[in-house]
């Protein structure tokens, strides 16, 4: 099957819905493919890490090396820690790593392997945000102050 063909007939994504597809079956008919990132998405993802570890004051040691610099995905990331609620502001980071995953699709051949790229990213943040749920953090928060009230 070529790239074109098998882009064209992925079920749609969409930010803040379940996928409709699991990462095993998205790699079953990409041949694997897709999962290994090219290098401009490598060094995308380590300037929006970079970011985030500045946001969060961070020290050099945990910057990754980058080839580019762009400020409008730095700011992108710094604007998200405006928000005061942490789950409202990991919604908002997953959006700017949804939007940079937007950078790999060449306007030139949109179902190119740009696109499965980008597929690829989209699918991995829909499944990690289809899995978060009110009543799991809750269950999260209950285990570790439990835990930590045993150990004082």
């Amino acid at each position: 099957m070529t790239i074109d063909y098998i882009v064209s007939s992925l079920p749609a994504l969409e930010f803040g819905s379940a996928p409709q597809l699991t990462m095993e079956q998205f790699a079953e008919i990409t041949g694997g493919e897709a999962l290994k990132m090219p290098k401009r998405w490598l060094d995308l993802d380590a300037q929006l890490r970079n970011a985030l570890v500045e946001a969060r004051g961070g020290e050099a040691k945990y910057f990754r090396p980058s080839d580019t610099l762009s400020l409008y995905w730095k700011n992108r990331v710094l604007a998200c820690f405006q928000e005061k609620s942490v789950m409202r502001r990991e919604e908002l980071l997953d959006r700017v790593w949804w939007d940079a995953a937007g950078e790999l699709i060449d306007i030139t051949s949109p179902l190119g392997k740009g696109s499965l790229y980008a597929y690829a990213i989209r699918l991995k943040i829909a499944i990690k945000r289809a899995s978060l749920s009110k009543e799991k953090g809750e269950k999260v928060l209950e285990a570790v102050t439990s835990e930590a009230e045993v150990k004082l």
